[in-house]
């Protein structure tokens, strides 16, 4: 049995690796599959809406391509794992699509921006493995779609409304099976797994497969890649001993309040109440003492099962209270 190779994860290599356009032969690879045409990547850029934070530069690259059409398209390509993630993509398109267009220019010049997301973690209900949304208009009463006229195709070289608007794909890696039927698949099995099976095909993982080889990383790339890998494995253990603590805390406060009011139904409430109190606590504790210590959001975010957006906040709020 064929032993296999030792890979690093995505994200690190979206960090690390994948911005340099000696690897662009990797992401070009993977965008040709999912979009089903070849694609060039012409520049990375450096959006205004990756500084406000620091981390948002790390989970998200925006992509300057030339298609087989030969139309310019923005693709963003982030990951993450937040609740109110749905309302990040469309922020996050949105703010492209706008940093994009050149000052005084008409609408007309506004970049397509295909958004495609790589998630770790189940976003909504739906049991396949990859969505991709557009923007139709469909008649009220007669269901036509809406469709460009003769001059608006000349004027946008477009052939459907759809077309002019953002797409934006969901890829949720847990939900795969597994099982590559074709060479997208090839590449879900890859973000998946971390392996690249000897018959794959797909464009692009050849590439990854040797430039993603942790034994051919530079030595101090090893060493903070495994670094990396020790730090999360650290931080889940701290996170792991704590929550006990804390839920016991709760629980604790719980049932003082509930002998306080002197009823069944206030010991049920006090126990419940003080258990989140107990846990919310434990996981601001936890977040402050990781920040200290220089520990990323993303990193955090990760150990306590909270969203970015509820780090930043109790950071924000720790800071103006000190």
């Amino acid at each position: 049995m064929t032993k296999k190779r030792k890979l690093i994860t995505f994200d690190w290599a979206i960090k690390r690796l994948l911005r340099s356009k000696a690897n662009f032969g990797i992401l070009e690879g993977f965008l040709s599959e999912l979009l089903k045409e070849d694609i060039t990547i012409l520049d990375v850029l450096e959006s205004e809406s990756n500084k406000d934070y620091k981390l948002d530069k790390f989970n998200r690259v925006d992509l300057k391509v030339r298609n087989s059409k030969q139309e310019i398209i923005i693709i963003e390509i982030q990951y993450d794992r937040e609740y109110d993630y749905l309302q990040r993509i469309f922020y996050g398109v949105s703010k492209t699509a706008i940093e994009h267009l050149e000052e005084n220019e008409s609408y007309s010049g506004i970049t397509k921006v295909i958004s495609i997301n790589i998630l770790y973690f189940d976003l909504g209900s739906g049991s396949d493995y990859i969505y991709k949304g557009t923007t139709r208009f469909i008649g009220l009463h007669n269901h036509d779609l809406l469709e460009l006229n003769a001059k608006q195709k000349q004027l946008f070289k477009k052939d459907s409304v759809e077309s002019l608007y953002p797409e934006y794909y969901l890829i949720k890696i847990n939900r795969f099976n597994d099982i590559a039927k074709d060479t997208l698949d090839e590449w879900i099995y890859f973000l998946k797994n971390e392996e690249i099976k000897e018959n794959f095909t797909a464009k692009g993982l050849k590439e990854a497969e040797e430039k993603f080889s942790i034994m051919k990383l530079p030595e101090d790339e090893q060493k903070a890649y495994e670094h990396y890998q020790d730090d999360l494995h650290y931080q889940a253990s701290i996170f792991e001993s704590s929550f006990g603590d804390g839920y016991n805390e709760g629980e604790v406060i719980g049932i003082e309040k509930g002998m306080e009011i002197g009823i069944k139904q206030g010991i049920e409430q006090g126990i419940e109440q003080g258990i989140e109190k107990g846990i919310e606590q434990t996981t601001k504790n936890i977040a402050l003492n990781l920040a200290k210590e220089g520990t990323t959001i993303e990193i955090i975010a990760k150990v306590t099962g909270s969203s970015e957006s509820d780090i930043k906040q109790i950071l924000r709020e720790t800071n103006q209270n000190n």
